[in-house]
């Protein structure tokens, strides 16, 4: 596949393009804190066969913030490993204030 990002630099302003939508922003950002917390209660617990969820949950609220209120395909169908970076990328900017919740 040819890529039209060749760097994720280049990348992230067209993925915050495709989250514009508050509503879409706090499902990502509900969905991969939950993902956190899935990940260390199934650590902490031994629980690991549900690390099987990490990928429901993450994907579940990204995908119905972007099919419902965004209104747009997810970038993870043409650029899953950018935009996997950049759904951790925009959590850790929503945390620090320099994207708006």
């Amino acid at each position: 596949m040819n890529e039209k990002y060749r760097s994720f630099e280049a990348f992230y302003p067209f993925y915050l393009s495709q989250h514009e939508n508050h509503v879409c922003r706090r499902l990502h950002f509900l969905g991969s804190t939950l993902i956190i917390l899935m990940l260390l209660y199934s650590i902490t617990t031994w629980h690991l066969t549900l690390l099987w969820t990490i990928p429901l949950i993450g994907y579940g609220f990204a995908w119905v913030g972007h099919f419902f209120f965004e209104k747009n395909t997810p970038a993870t169908f043409q650029y899953p490993i950018y935009s996997l970076m950049g759904d951790w990328v925009m959590f850790k900017d929503i945390l620090i204030g320099k994207i708006r919740f």
